[in-house]
């Protein structure tokens, strides 16, 4: 008799807020530049921001500017026109973005160069769920992790599904192209719009808070914690803030840990 195959498993990380802290030390600086260049009046402030984090899409984001009176002070009085200024505002906001990152201004979030580095010579997938376009996360994972093991990454951009966080639809992409069952993976994300979408396509989740997620409602993560810490004396590491399975952690998530929540009952039902 044949043995069972071992199954692989696969880690699949949210970027902003998760690979590194990318809203406010990246984008946002992205986007008011970009408004400054094309003369839009619009110069988001780190609380306006917060909100507009909630709108899963920079091109998304851009357009929720876009009141009667705006449009009509920059001259955009059709849909059209509408989408051609969006389209140029989002290509060179991407530009900048990638200059920033090339720059180093975005360091890595504690322990997201030893967790990838742990699923990798482990033989674990990896894989990044973004809701942007590919060369702003390209760029994010070579500086947060190398270029060879950026090399490594899977990527699937929110352009690829219909609609974007809440919505399952990018993990549920996922698991359709890597031939994964949603206990075969697991989720790093940082919001609860994020979580939102990996448990609606029924995966386990961990949760890395970032400056703009407090206070969120995270109900329904395996775990929610600071950062994936660095184990190291001068390092940060894991608080944890939420852990209703009563998994054991030390000053650090490791792979491990990944393990000990596949062993978890998956989600049992899609969150709302």
């Amino acid at each position: 008799m044949a043995d069972t195959p071992q199954i692989v498993p696969t880690l699949i990380f949210d970027c902003d807020g998760v690979i590194a802290d990318t809203e406010q030390f990246g984008h946002l600086p992205a986007f008011n530049q970009t408004f400054e260049e094309f003369g839009v009046p619009v110069q988001w402030t780190v609380d306006e921001y917060a909100q507009k984090v909630l709108i899963g899409g920079g091109k998304e984001r851009m357009r929720s500017i876009l009141t009667d009176e705006l449009s009509q002070q920059l001259g955009l009085t059709s849909e059209d026109a509408k989408d051609e200024a969006i389209l140029a505002w989002h290509k060179r906001k991407t530009a900048i973005y990638t200059e920033l990152v090339d720059k180093g201004v975005m360091p890595a979030r504690p322990g997201i160069f030893r967790v990838v580095q742990e699923a990798h010579l482990a033989g674990w997938g990896l894989a990044v769920a973004y809701t942007a376009l590919e060369p702003e996360v390209r760029a994010v994972l070579t500086h947060a992790v190398g270029v060879g093991l950026a090399a490594m990454f899977s990527i699937f951009a929110s352009d690829m599904v219909l609609a974007k966080k809440p919505a399952p639809d990018i993990y549920l992409l996922i698991l359709d192209d890597l031939g994964l069952e949603p206990g075969e993976a697991i989720v790093v994300e940082d919001s609860a719009n994020g979580l939102r979408a990996a448990v609606g396509a029924g995966l386990r989740t961990v949760v890395t808070i970032s400056g703009f997620s407090r206070g969120e409602d995270l109900t329904g993560a395996s775990l929610v914690v600071s950062s994936l810490g660095d184990p190291g004396e001068d390092d940060e590491p894991a608080k944890v803030l939420d852990n209703p399975f009563g998994i054991e952690l030390g000053s650090a998530v490791t792979l491990q840990t990944f393990r000990q929540i596949l062993d978890l009952p998956g989600p049992a039902s899609p969150l709302g």
